[in-house]
């Protein structure tokens, strides 16, 4: 599949629930428990700061939204977590495994590293390993596993934490 990474704009909120909405719904790729508004993700899409990444992965062939990566700071309180960021890839379910997050990946660390990030961090739940072996492909290692650390539909998930550094 040939496809164009780009920065996220605002009329791309529709494509974006598309993808993340089924993701939400499957209840067992994501700790989102949750569908996104178009309205809601537009806006939140608008309110982006200027250390925020956030990239879409779209189909050249119909320029259709399959997938998007987005990155923010890990914690705004205080200055001492600046070169850490933490991300999130989505898949459109429908197209994965077909080197959309391999796409994602150098795309969004070429910009974190642009935008002085020097780590990048992020929680897997521990029941998804096609989503953990995307991120140790990419070089992401396991630092720790929170138990019970989610509840989602009164249901307890772990997860897995990993970094990587840039």
């Amino acid at each position: 599949m040939e496809l164009v990474i780009r920065d996220v704009n605002p009329d791309d909120a529709a494509g974006i629930v598309s993808v993340f909405n089924p993701i939400i719904e499957a209840r067992s790729f994501t700790l989102f428990d949750a569908p996104f508004t178009v309205e809601a993700e537009r806006s939140y899409i608008a309110g982006l700061a200027p250390r925020d990444i956030f990239h879409v992965a779209v189909r050249a062939s119909d320029d259709v939204i399959v997938g998007f990566q987005s990155m923010a700071p890990f914690a705004t309180y205080t200055h001492a977590f600046d070169h850490v960021g933490v991300i999130g890839t989505y898949v459109d379910l429908e197209n994965r495994r077909q080197g959309i997050a391999k796409n994602l990946f150098p795309a969004t660390f070429d910009a974190a590293r642009r935008k002085g990030y020097e780590k990048i961090f992020t929680y897997i739940r521990a029941d998804n390993p096609v989503a953990l072996a995307t991120y140790q492909k990419h070089g992401f290692e396991i630092v720790g596993k929170a138990g019970r650390h989610a509840k989602l539909q009164g249901r307890y998930v772990d997860v897995v934490i990993v970094e990587r550094h840039l």
